[in-house]
């Protein structure tokens, strides 16, 4: 399969497959990279799509940039990478998208004409999940309030600037079609929160007992696979 590594919007991205008026913008979620498009493309290639992958801040190429991983650096960056990908005049654009990756493109991508969404762990509740991490932290709002970011032990600083971003921008809008994975033992994204979207937003769920956040044992991995190959 062909990989070509491109600049999009100025951002480092992957280009994989031939050229198709048919396109597949991937996101990674947090750790990951553009480079995990190709995976994927492997199994969408065969139905004539190309796929594109971007590094998002602080990620693959861009782990020396002063950027931040933030929503307010990677919401409008994904907006222009969307908008770069329009200028090909495409006829379709879908959209496969990871855990955080996920919550930033529902939140660039809300608005937009998407043939399908292929969604994978997503964080659906951001100002939820850092609750939970104050509590994992014993750190309380007042604190970080007053401390604006506070270091933890499991490697993610809790943020007030993030926190208050998550509470003022919830996901309010998703119309285009969309398919979610979920795990049974996901500890990110709470059931009734994965429901709740899913019937709010009329998408298509499937929960994999004993699935995690992060698929990535070999039984995972070919419920993953599958999962894709059903639906595109």
């Amino acid at each position: 399969m062909k990989v070509e590594r491109i600049s999009l919007a100025g951002i480092p991205a992957v280009v994989c497959g031939e050229p198709s008026k048919h396109i597949f913008l991937f996101i990674h979620g947090m750790g990951g990279s553009k480079e995990e498009a190709v995976a994927f493309a492997e199994i969408v290639q065969s139905k004539g799509w190309q796929v594109i992958g971007v590094d998002l801040p602080e990620h693959g190429e861009r782990k020396n940039e002063t950027e931040r991983f933030y929503p307010w650096v990677a919401v409008p960056e994904l907006c222009a990478v969307w908008d770069a990908l329009e200028q090909s005049q495409p006829e379709k654009i879908a959209h496969r998208a990871n855990s955080i990756g996920a919550r930033f493109s529902m939140l660039a991508f809300g608005d937009k004409q998407i043939a399908q969404s292929l969604i994978v762990s997503p964080i659906l509740d951001m100002s939820r999940l850092i609750e939970k991490m104050m509590l994992w932290a014993n750190v309380t709002k007042e604190e970080l309030q007053e401390r604006k970011i506070i270091e933890t032990g499991f490697g993610q600083p809790l943020s007030w600037d993030y926190y208050c971003y998550a509470k003022q921008h919830p996901v309010e809008n998703w119309s285009s079609p969309a398919s979610l994975l979920y795990g049974s033992l996901e500890s990110l994204t709470d059931r009734s929160d994965i429901d709740a979207f899913a019937e709010r937003f009329h998408c298509d769920l499937t929960v994999m007992e004993n699935g995690e956040h992060w698929f990535h044992t070999e039984e995972q991995l070919a419920v993953l696979n599958d999962w894709i190959a059903e639906r595109v």
